[in-house]
């Protein structure tokens, strides 16, 4: 039995969604917020915060901009999942380009995750208000002074749309910028 190419992105995408999930829930149901745990020494550290779910824990205007993020996440996410799906009918499309937008999908699905339903399942908040787990923190120590390499926490499904982004701009350049040209042309 051959498993077709988009079968396999969608189970790449829900083993990301669920190392995801289950990262967040084990620290959410085992640490209290604020909480530290070294993994390498100073140099790495699961640390326990939540924020309002945007990049390094920024807000974006009270609860309607809380709702505008949350909607925002939720039609990106359709429309690459959307995009991914008619890449993966068409000949041609590189494996990589395929697998680098699953990554940025499955890391914004798993956080619209935590914004659409941790405030109902934690009873904190109604739907679509809920906050996005962080635990990852990597600050570096340098001669006993603090240098940090980079401060904020952040978690899997940020990781896995970071990792897709840059190995999209790094690897699939130019598929993207000769699709454009043909575009171009026609």
């Amino acid at each position: 039995m051959k498993i077709s190419k988009g079968a396999k992105l969608v189970i790449l995408g829900i083993l990301l969604v669920i190392v995801d999930q289950v990262s967040k829930v084990l620290v959410k149901t085992n640490m209290s917020l604020g909480e530290q745990i070294p993994v390498l020494g100073q140099w790495f550290r699961i640390c326990f915060i939540e924020n309002e779910g945007m990049a390094f824990g920024m807000k974006l205007g009270g609860t309607v901009g809380k709702f505008l993020l949350s909607l925002f996440r939720i039609v990106l996410c359709g429309a690459l999942i959307w995009w991914i799906s008619s890449l993966s009918k068409k000949p041609g499309t590189p494996t990589g380009a395929l697998v680098g937008l699953t990554l940025i999908t499955a890391g914004a699905f798993g956080n619209i995750i935590d914004s659409l339903f941790y405030g109902l399942i934690w009873d904190y908040a109604p739907f679509m208000f809920g906050k996005v787990v962080d635990m990852l923190y990597f600050p570096i120590i340098r001669s006993g002074e603090r240098v940090l390499f980079f401060s904020p926490v952040f978690n899997f499904a940020d990781s896995c749309v970071t990792v897709g982004a840059f190995y999209l701009i790094l690897f699939q350049w130019s598929f993207f910028a000769k699709g454009d040209k043909k575009e171009a042309k026609a």
